[in-house]
């Protein structure tokens, strides 16, 4: 009986994902994305990028993209042409 209960709760209060938000993280990876996708042949800095989007300069932020462009390029999405550049793999 209580965990009939607790699962009808649960479901209750779990959104489901019509109904939520996608999580910010995936949405920050699909606005990366859609800038190299927009600029295939340009090389960018995480500042350069972060001005592109209008995300701001702070440097925990910076830091934030940075794990993030680290992950698209170890998955093969980006390359790094130099040191502390990004471009699309191509």
């Amino acid at each position: 009986m209580e965990l009939a209960t607790t699962r009808k709760v649960i479901a209750e209060l779990a959104p489901t994902w019509a109904e939520s938000e996608p999580p910010e993280s995936a949405t920050a990876y699909q606005a990366i994305l859609n800038a190299f996708n927009t600029h295939p042949d340009q090389a960018f800095r995480v500042r350069e990028l972060h001005e592109l989007l209008g995300m701001p300069n702070d440097a925990p932020a910076m830091n934030v993209t940075r794990s993030r462009l680290g992950r698209l390029t170890r998955q093969g999405f980006l390359t790094q042409p130099g040191r502390g550049r990004y471009q699309k793999r191509t």
